[in-house]
């Protein structure tokens, strides 16, 4: 029987559901340990929910079941506003009835997407553990990209519930993010521009051999 569409996911997209890495399927695919369902057109491994839920011992019908509130600042110095999005999110989870929720509390900026908590929490939602996860706005998730991780929740039956959808943050971090912008943007012009200069060096350099 096949798989419907939704139900289909990459090789990154079943390596984040399981835990594990691009590379440790590719090795278990070409070890017989855990082969794809099939390949797609270009060649490309495809793994289904349902496979990976029975490669994990889990029974049908599994549902996620643990519910994480999510604070985060940018710097150490913005620490008392940590403080701050925890208490308010006790509340509101309390006005929720939300029980036995797991607080995590990090220290990174909004446009990194390798902060090790937050990672964290994204491998479980992809092995369906999060059956909720709560902050207090949008951009102490991430600054740029929600809505994709928004989704990526709700694939693996993780619902967020954001206290507030209007940008809260501190203007500091909103200044550090917008000059981590600005720096990623300059290093790639110096880089071009590099490449640039190279290249027409390389060019005469041929003219000037082709000469002689």
């Amino acid at each position: 029987m096949s798989a419907q569409y939704s139900d289909v996911l990459s090789i990154s997209e079943a390596a984040s559901r399981l835990g594990r890495s691009v590379k440790t399927l590719q090795r278990w695919d070409r070890d017989g340990v855990l082969k794809p369902a099939h390949r797609t057109k270009t060649g490309r491994r495809a793994y289904t929910a349902d496979q990976l839920d029975e490669f994990l011992g889990r029974k049908r019908g599994h549902e996620p079941s643990r519910v994480v509130a999510y604070c985060r600042v940018s710097s150490a110095a913005q620490k008392p506003d940590l403080k701050n999005q925890r208490r308010v999110l006790e509340d509101f989870a309390a006005a929720r009835g939300l029980a036995g929720v797991e607080w995590i509390e990090e220290v990174g900026g909004g446009l990194n997407f390798e902060r090790k908590r937050f990672l964290e929490i994204m491998d479980a939602v992809g092995r369906r553990e999060v059956k909720t996860l709560v902050v207090a706005h949008k951009d102490r998730l991430v600054r740029f990209g929600f809505q994709w991780f928004e989704r990526h929740c709700q694939r693996n039956g993780c619902e967020i519930l954001v206290l507030n959808n209007e940008s809260l943050s501190p203007e500091q971090e909103m200044v550090q993010d917008l000059m981590t912008i600005v720096h990623c943007f300059s290093s790639r012009l110096y880089g071009l521009r590099n490449y640039k200069k190279k290249l027409k060096e390389a060019i005469e350099r041929d003219r000037s051999e082709g000469d002689q």
